[in-house]
């Protein structure tokens, strides 16, 4: 059915296209829009009025206007075939190698759809420009189409809105293909034999031992081949490949170039656990760099990322690595946004069912376009099994394709039969070419199959017995391919066999080098809780706490909040941010620098001592609660203007972003910078502070754990906003417990400060400690604007972190009751004591929470008589909070049985009522002093 925005155009009265309508409706509608974004012969049906049908003279004879009509007629309806094989080729393109050449016909791709007849096949019909011609025979016309969109590469591409995008892709899939030459055919064949020896090698030597191999996808190792050469060819200086264990033991060998040998001793379990590794992972985790070399002597630098079993994490981990080292080669430049310049190519691994499957993957594509985030474009590879673990698309996935979700980003897609290597070779350049041209996303769906199980020890025949026939009667592609070279005599048979032994020396050679050598010694028995380094508990944490000096100069503290008010002429301030600014600068004298000041003095100052920051979160540069203005907005033009990016040329970048609504994508993103930039202050704050449960996988698996796992360290700071403040059961809590449960072998730091300066102290020790380690922040809200929550300045020219926070008001000779808390709590049982009286009771603040300051909190402890209770109050339900992870230590500490007054225990943070809530606060406030 016609659109309505053609409804009633003369030109095309009467001009039927059947099952295709759609198709000249979309071209109508592109034609509106933008003329010159359509072929001539679109143009020119849609300008000049052209009678539907043939009118015939009265004896039977044509006239030669009719005639000439009739021609244009079937012009448009050639054209219509070539536009409908662009969008529709795909579908009966030869791409699954486990069906090789039986791809059904497509009923809009027949002549008759387009009211053409077999008698027209002679016909010669101008096709402006398509295949690189003027004019063709509808019989060429059919055969370069099906050349170009229906062989062993299908592609999708006429989804893009921009049309320069399009002919570009059009200009290169239309024309003719060059054949590859002797040396490009050997090089693949070689790439094949090392990538299907490896596995057949790994297969007879380690029998039953879980790899993931890539056997049926050996393709993907000629496809990376073939995008590194690019790389090389191009300039481009470092790669980043983000996958998860499909193939990643194939991929380490023979792209990254990480040793047969070291491959070999992770099989035979002869790493030595004392190694820096920590308590390790398995080998198809583990993540290495190298160099990757060609022929001609050329060079790429090129790591893959570690991983865990969480499939599609690794993607945004790998983007923050590839942004992060993107911003350090242009010298703090901000070369993902303020230039062209993308000298680090990312490449991202995937599964088919877990490319449609996880939702994590559309997080890390919506990013690919965003200021904070962009890498200039990242080569997806799908190496396309057509199966999950048992599960078959038909129950994985509602979409045509598993590589779907791509089309939302406008990013083409080439399907590609990996049984053709060839035609994998010539994709693999198109993306990359494709990426460099517009620094975007492109994918590759290397359709393959999986010639074993989901592990070595699964057998698939049970759930898919007549696909796995189908595979075990296929040859290999390696074998193939090899096949088809000596067929067509392009290469010998010698030629083949001899780069296949020649390979087959070299791991031969490197199994008995790892057999013959001696098993390393069982080292002697540790403490199997803090085995890391065979350290204590009491010096695991000690290790983990920095003693950077972060105090700065009153100069530096007016440098950085004159800042705050000198604005570019006319840029006008929103007359609700200005009086906020203003007061920021009364601060320092006043004696009431409040949180937002606090931070802003301790990211301006870090820049000052030359260290960039990054903070990134949503609607972080506003803040949440409107309380820090890292940008402003011109009330008039909408201008921006970044304050703490004025502090003069010798000082750091900072680089504020509001994120995508994302959690999970977003921290894994902010994790893999932080490892890529271990100089830089690198924050992730989350909208409130549960929100961080939607990134719970990237805290289990990265943050928490990587450093024990590979050795991994990342000092990437979370700020959490926490607090229960009548707010309901999801604005409430930041989830102490969760990241308490976490901590052990000094792992990382987790703080939930009282006082601004002590938050300032905070992110500096961050910044300027040697011992890089995330750092959780559970920071406040109802506090930010509070005027007992506020820091003079000597506190931030003289102080230090203060892990411990001494009662300096209470006379410890008359304490009957200590107190022990953290966080806004303190505020409500300080003001409860003054208004009472309570000259009995002293209340000692607890502000980092891991690595629990042993010493500083038995210290003044030891100050108080020691028939005092202890009691330790937490607003949280006593199942929660950090009571479970602080009370064994305060009560050994303490010398006798310590108390917790909260709220009861509950699955929920808090009550949705506002009224029960300030009820229960005042009944918990209470009982802490009685």
């Amino acid at each position: 059915m016609a659109s309505q925005s053609r409804a009633g155009q003369p030109a095309l009265h009467g001009l039927e296209f059947g099952i295709n309508e759609w198709l000249v409706d979309e071209q109508y509608e592109r034609y509106l829009h933008d003329p010159g974004s359509v072929d001539r012969t679109w143009r020119e049906l849609f300008a000049s009025p052209i009678p539907a049908a043939r009118r015939e003279a009265r004896d039977g004879a044509t006239t030669a206007r009719e005639s000439t009509d009739d021609a244009a007629v079937k012009a448009v309806r050639v054209a219509a075939l070539i536009e409908a094989y662009r969008v529709r080729g795909h579908l009966v393109a030869d791409t699954d190698p486990l069906t090789a050449g039986r791809v059904a016909a497509h009923p809009e791709l027949e002549l008759t759809a387009f009211g053409l007849r077999d008698d027209d096949l002679q016909r010669e019909f101008v096709v402006d420009g398509f295949s690189g011609q003027d004019t063709m025979t509808l019989r060429d016309v059919l055969n370069a189409l099906q050349e170009s969109y229906c062989r062993t590469v299908g592609t999708e591409y006429m989804h893009i809105q921009s049309s320069q995008e399009r002919r570009w892709i059009q200009q290169r899939i239309e024309s003719p293909q060059p054949s590859p030459d002797v040396a490009e055919q050997l090089q693949i064949l070689y790439r094949l034999g090392a990538a299907e020896a490896f596995e057949t090698f790994l297969q007879t030597k380690y029998v039953g031992q879980k790899r993931y191999s890539l056997e049926g996808g050996e393709s993907a190792i000629v496809l990376l081949d073939a995008l590194l050469l690019r790389c090389i060819g191009q300039g481009v200086g470092e790669a980043v490949i983000g996958m998860a264990h499909r193939g990643r033991l194939n991929v380490l060998a023979n792209i990254i170039g990480k040793s047969y040998a070291e491959i070999f001793d992770e099989f035979e379990d002869a790493v030595d656990i004392r190694s820096v590794q920590g308590s390790g992972d398995v080998k198809y985790h583990l993540g290495a760099e190298g160099t990757y070399r060609a022929l001609d002597g050329g060079a790429i630098a090129v790591c893959v990322v570690a991983n865990p079993s969480h499939l599609e994490l690794v993607g945004p981990v790998a983007q923050g690595v590839v942004r992060a080292k993107q911003d350090r080669a242009a010298d703090g430049g901000e070369a993902a946004d303020g230039g062209e310049a993308f000298p680090v190519l990312p490449i991202a691994v995937h599964g088919d069912a877990a490319f449609a499957g996880q939702g994590v993957v559309f997080e890390t594509l919506n990013m690919s376009q965003l200021p904070g985030y962009r890498t200039g474009g990242t080569v997806h590879i799908v190496i396309n099994n057509q199966l999950g673990f048992t599960t078959s698309p038909a129950n994985g996935r509602s979409s045509a394709y598993a590589t779907d979700v791509a089309r939302t980003v406008q990013a083409p897609i080439f399907h590609v039969n990996a049984d053709d290597p060839e035609a994998v070779v010539r994709v693999a350049r198109l993306a990359f070419d494709y990426r460099q041209a517009f620094h975007k996303d492109a994918v590759v769906d290397l359709i393959c199959y999986r010639r074993r199980g989901h592990s070595e020890v699964d057998d698939p025949s049970i759930t898919q017995p007549a696909m796995y026939d189908r595979i075990d009667a296929r040859a290999s592609v390696r074998k193939l391919y090899a096949e088809a070279l000596v067929r067509r005599g392009d290469i010998t048979e010698r030629q083949v066999e001899g780069a296949l032994r020649d390979y087959q020396g070299h791991l031969e050679r490197a199994f008995t080098q790892t057999r013959a050598r001696p098993v390393p010694s069982s080292p002697k028995p540790v403490n199997p809780v803090n085995h890391l380094n065979a350290i204590s508990p009491v010096n695991a944490q000690r290790a983990a706490v920095s003693e950077a000096a972060t105090a700065i100069t009153e100069a530096a503290a007016r440098q950085v909040i004159a800042s705050q008010t000198a604005v570019p002429g006319g840029f006008t301030v929103h007359a609700r941010v200005l009086p906020q600014l203003q007061r920021r600068t009364t601060t320092l004298d006043a004696g009431t620098i409040d949180w937002a000041t606090a931070e802003t003095l301790a990211i301006g100052s870090l820049l000052l001592d030359g260290v960039a920051v990054r903070l990134a979160g949503q609607d972080s540069r506003r803040g949440t609660f409107g309380q820090r203005h890292a940008v402003l907005t011109d009330r008039r033009t909408g201008a921006e203007h970044t304050p703490l990016s004025s502090l003069g040329s010798r000082a750091a970048d900072f680089a504020p972003y509001d994120s995508m609504l994302s959690e999970l994508g977003a921290l894994a993103f902010e994790y893999g910078y932080s490892l890529a930039r271990p100089d830089a202050l690198v924050l992730w704050e989350a909208q409130f502070g549960d929100f961080a449960n939607g990134a719970q996988a990237v805290i289990d698996e990265y943050i928490a754990s990587s450093e024990q796992k590979w050795g991994q360290r990342s000092g990437v700071t979370l700020l959490l906003p926490h607090g229960l403040e009548g707010q309901g059961p999801d604005h409430s809590s930041g989830r102490i417990e969760r990241f308490l449960q976490l901590c052990a072998q000094g792992n990382m730091t987790v703080a939930m400060p009282s006082l601004p300066g002590n938050y300032f102290h905070l992110l500096r020790q961050q910044a300027l400690g040697d011992r890089r380690r995330p750092l959780v922040v559970f920071t406040p809200k109802s506090m930010l604007r509070s005027k007992v929550a506020a820091s003079g300045l000597t506190e931030l020219t003289m102080g230090a972190f203060r892990a411990v926070i001494p009662d300096e008001t209470a006379d410890t000779a008359r304490i009957r009751r200590v107190l022990v808390c953290s966080g806004k709590v303190f505020y409500d049982l300080d003001a409860h004591r003054r208004s009472g009286g309570l000259s009995d009771t002293a209340i000692v603040r607890l502000e980092r929470l891991y690595p629990f300051p042993t010493e500083e909190l038995g210290a003044e402890l030891a100050r108080f008589p020691a028939g005092a209770e202890v009691r330790w109050v937490q607003e949280e339900p006593e199942n929660q909070g950090a009571w479970s992870f602080v009370g064994p230590h305060v009560h050994r500490l303490a010398g006798r049985p310590v108390v917790c007054v909260s709220r009861p225990q509950a699955p929920a943070p808090a009550v949705g009522s506002a009224r029960r809530h300030a009820g229960e606060q005042q009944d918990l406030v209470r009982s802490a002093f009685h």
